[in-house]
């Protein structure tokens, strides 16, 4: 692109040109017959209304407005709420050469050109330049790279919008360049406020209308803190009053004009990671109510469905778990469903699962029971897996002793037989904690004795009426010892040794599976896990 010329110093009280890729064209004066949201944009600082903790006097908002300090700003905000004005009173306030362009249409090539041109008017005694880039997420890494040496020192002072989180989407040498100045939503009430301007100023309606009570808390409601939204749907709606010969917006008037709310959402961006959080902790917090707005929410602005039943696949895991194993069962036939049958209709489905995770006991046993065992992994923790546990299918195992001593659990009339399992390091951890919270309550009385009988470390406490937790006479059972190790392949087993590190003898000796013979009485019979 040829640049001479085109960013020439220009006579004074001339308009500037703009650049290739940039749109300076909205940045000049309203005409007549201009948007209602353009024809209302503040003239002055102090028309802006909702971001009294930016107005204070001497805030760096009012310093870049009035031009008493250089410095380069990033404007963050939802939409509607004032990022675009903001840029109109810093072009219209100071002398300053004000160029904008939008990161949708503009290229490294044009924001070059700028400071080039920049550059050159500084060194001829020219007035400083003002660089407004608007969606300035939507500039690549590269893009906004070629920023930053232009923004170091000052040869231009940057301007950029954007609705997305900038610690995510602005890179980190840019973000540390500029001042970061966070737009608030504007409350009901703002918007209220700039309706009401907005019928009666000349440079809006000019009282050509009225608004009804309710049309106006229609419009408040769908606008959703977006001025702009608000202000266009009341454009539309007088519009349609004024060619019934009606000087007064009803209800019926205002939803024809306004029929559904927008929903501030972006699949891609900061809104898209901040409803999910909202969803899975309203869910974790056991409100239904809140995690099925957040539903809808997400299926009204078109998210992925299968996205939400993943996140409803792992919090039946993550947050249900053990309480409630029930909940996979449904967020994997919802997941089913997504697939198989699609929206509308699958939106039923979500919202089975939603509520059945929502109103779940809660249980994160399983989460942190596999967060430890990975830290223990990482950290070189376990060793070898012991000897009798290995593999015996294959030829010339049983000769490096595969397999031997391994003892079938099914051969147990109980189904589970003293036995080491772990690795020599990590023999008597405990990763698995139960709740006493819904189903895991169940589990939570079994574990303890699974350990016992696995471990052999004889019986529990007593309970408290002073019985023990073991009832009766537990039997000794040696079938393994005598029947072939099938589940690793290997022959009958010639002794009981348990691995290679091995296990405190039993209380009551050998043969006993580290089990007391209750001498209390009471009903006899084995312990059943």
């Amino acid at each position: 692109m040829d640049t001479d010329g085109l960013f020439s110093l220009a006579p004074p009280g001339a308009p500037a040109s703009a650049p290739a890729g940039g749109d300076n064209a909205g940045f000049g004066r309203p005409a007549a017959d201009a948007p209602l949201p353009v024809r209302m944009r503040p003239a002055t600082l102090d028309e802006l209304v909702g971001q009294e903790h930016l107005l204070a006097p001497g805030a760096p908002l009012r310093q870049l407005v009035t031009g008493a300090s250089p410095m380069s700003v990033i404007l963050w905000g939802p939409p509607g709420a004032g990022k675009t004005t903001i840029a109109h009173l810093v072009a219209h306030a100071t002398d300053r050469k004000f160029v904008a362009m939008s990161a949708l249409t503009a290229g490294v090539k044009d924001v070059r050109a700028v400071i080039d041109t920049a550059k050159r008017e500084r060194r001829y005694g020219g007035p400083p330049t003002v660089l407004f880039i608007d969606e300035v997420h939507r500039f690549s890494k590269t893009q906004q790279d070629s920023l930053l040496a232009a923004v170091e020192d000052r040869t231009v002072t940057l301007l950029a919008a954007t609705t997305e989180n900038p610690y995510f989407s602005v890179i980190s040498p840019l973000l540390s360049r500029c001042v970061l100045l966070t737009l608030q939503a504007l409350t009901d009430d703002d918007v209220r406020g700039l309706v009401r301007r907005a019928t009666t100023d000349e440079r809006g309606l000019g009282g050509a209308v009225t608004l009804s009570t309710e049309a106006e808390e229609h419009v408040v409601r769908l606008a959703s803190g977006d001025v702009r939204k608000a202000l266009t749907a009341l454009e539309a709606a007088a519009g349609s009053a004024l060619a019934q010969d009606v000087k007064e917006i009803d209800l019926a008037t205002a939803e024809r004009a306004v029929d559904v709310a927008a929903v501030r959402y972006d699949r891609d961006g900061d809104a898209h990671y901040d409803v999910i959080s909202a969803f899975i902790k309203s869910m974790r917090g056991s409100d239904p109510d809140a995690a099925l707005h957040y539903l809808a929410r997400m299926l009204v602005a078109g998210e992925d469905p299968r996205f939400i039943a993943r996140r409803l696949v792992i919090f039946a895991s993550e947050d249900v778990g053990m309480a409630d194993p029930q909940a996979l069962l449904v967020a994997t036939a919802a997941m089913s469903a997504v697939q198989n049958v699609g929206l509308p209709e699958a939106g039923l489905n979500l919202a089975q699962s939603v509520v059945h995770n929502a109103t779940a006991p809660k249980s994160n046993s399983v989460t942190t029971a596999l967060g430890e065992a990975m830290a223990d992994v990482r950290a070189g923790r376990g060793g070898s897996v012991p000897a009798h546990l290995r593999d015996a299918h294959y030829q010339g195992s049983k000769g490096l002793g595969h397999g031997r001593g391994y003892r079938y659990p099914h051969d147990d009339s109980r189904g589970v037989v003293r036995q080491q399992y772990a690795p020599d390091d990590l023999v008597g951890t405990d990763y698995y904690r139960p709740t006493d919270h819904g189903a895991e309550r169940a589990v939570g009385e079994r574990v303890p004795r699974l350990r016992r009988i696995v471990r052999g470390l004889g019986p529990g406490p007593r309970t408290s009426a002073g019985e023990p937790v073991t009832r009766g006479v537990t039997r000794s059972v040696t079938a393994s010892s005598g029947t072939p190790d099938r589940a690793a392949g290997g022959d009958r087993a010639d002794d009981e040794s348990q691995s290679s590190a091995d296990f405190d003898p039993a209380p009551d000796g050998p043969g006993n599976d580290g089990i007391r013979i209750d001498d209390s009485g009471g009903d006899a019979g084995e312990e059943q896990p």
